[in-house]
């Protein structure tokens, strides 16, 4: 059979692949277009980042203005040392009442039950007194009978007289005239009416009344209860005179006008309200064993309402004149310590002052060298460093 094939399809696919190999972009070209584009990719974002770092640049032609610090502008001047102590208030007299005689408890009045306010003389235990009243009666018969025996000595003395004075003669010794007999009586006498005042003491004893005025703190007996002498009865706070037993340092004692002795020292509550006076008792002396400070006594005589023992109250002493201090405001004292000054260049000096005392919000301390004025930053920072410039504001004299 003749060949029936087209005769020129081998020629048309032949040309086919050609033009398909043709179309398609060869493996070295599509890497050139792939590092073209790459790279105009990096040009585009340098000249971002240029542009952006370029807009936030300033050229500064003027250094920074220096910080502005508030000042207070302070002489060297004398002041008058002010010393505070805390201390606990107490009252003068604190004491257990205690049972003078033996006997039981008849009564317990009123006024003896706890917490309650007595005056000096009220009556707050009576104890039985028969046993008493006896030995009172006895007494004063004892007593009577060494008057009698005292009459009947004298009366043998002024006999055995007139007869040596009728006879004529002088006599020998005293015994002649009976006056050892006369001693003897009178020193028995003597022992009577000691005896009947012991037995009237005793007596009176069994009605137990307040030594001085205060609050009864605490009672320790009942009624129908036998006591024995020296037994507790009560426990009796004063309520009218107090007493204060300040410790200082030896540096706060250094400050004191000596002598301090009947000096007077000003108190105030811990919230500040002034309480009154105190007198200054007694001072120094010894030195406590336990801090080896000395103490200062003093006496409240008259307290104001509000004073109550067991308070703790801040004294107050006036001290002695101190030469070439300043008075800076205790806010000038930074947390290290430093006291910041600004001299005359206006550059800042870091100090670390002598603090003498305080008074209230106010810090006094030693001047240093120099005759001032000074310039004390008032709030000092953290930031601030020695030989910084500032601009001082606000002075003040």
């Amino acid at each position: 059979m003749p060949d029936i094939s087209p005769p020129d399809s081998t020629v048309e696919d032949t040309s086919s692949g050609e033009t398909s190999a043709k179309e398609m972009p060869s493996p070295r070209r599509r890497w050139l277009w792939i590092g073209v584009s790459l790279a105009i990719l990096a040009v585009v974002v340098t000249l971002l980042f240029a542009a952006e770092d370029s807009a936030d640049v300033t050229l500064a032609e003027t250094s920074p203005p220096a910080p502005i610090v508030s000042v207070l502008e302070v002489l060297p001047a004398e002041a008058v040392a002010t010393i505070s102590v805390f201390a606990e208030l107490r009252p003068q007299w604190d004491a257990e009442i205690r049972s003078a005689v033996s006997g039981r408890i008849t009564k317990v009045h009123e006024a003896a039950l706890a917490g309650g306010r007595v005056a000096a003389g009220t009556p707050l235990f009576s104890i039985e007194k028969t046993r008493y009243e006896t030995a009172v009666a006895a007494a004063e018969l004892s007593l009577e009978e060494a008057k009698l025996a005292l009459w009947h000595a004298e009366n043998g003395v002024t006999l055995a007289r007139l007869q040596f004075e009728r006879d004529g003669t002088e006599p020998p010794n005293e015994l002649a005239l009976k006056l050892p007999q006369l001693r003897i009586a009178e020193r028995t006498l003597a022992s009577a009416e000691a005896q009947l005042e012991a037995a009237r003491r005793q007596l009176s004893d069994t009605e137990v009344t307040a030594p001085f005025s205060g609050f009864i703190v605490k009672r320790m007996a009942s009624l129908g209860q036998t006591v024995s002498a020296g037994e507790p009865l009560l426990h009796l706070s004063d309520d009218r005179q107090y007493e204060l037993i300040v410790e200082m340092s030896e540096a706060d004692w250094a400050l004191m006008d000596h002598p301090i002795a009947g000096k007077d020292a000003t108190l105030f509550h811990r919230d500040g309200t002034p309480l009154g006076k105190a007198r200054i008792r007694q001072a120094g002396g010894f030195l406590d064993k336990g801090t080896r400070q000395p103490r200062i006594f003093l006496a409240v005589t008259e307290p104001r309402n509000g004073i109550l023992a067991g308070d703790f109250v801040r004294v107050e002493f006036a001290g002695r004149p101190i030469a070439d201090t300043l008075s800076i405001p205790e806010a000038a004292l930074s947390r290290a310590g430093h006291v910041w000054m600004v001299d005359a260049d206006d550059l800042l000096v870091r100090l670390e002052p002598e603090i003498l005392f305080r008074t209230g919000s106010t810090l006094v301390i030693a001047a240093p060298e120099g005759s001032g004025p000074w310039r004390i930053a008032k709030t000092p920072l953290a930031s601030f460093l020695p030989g910084q410039r500032v601009t001082p504001q606000g002075l003040e004299g």
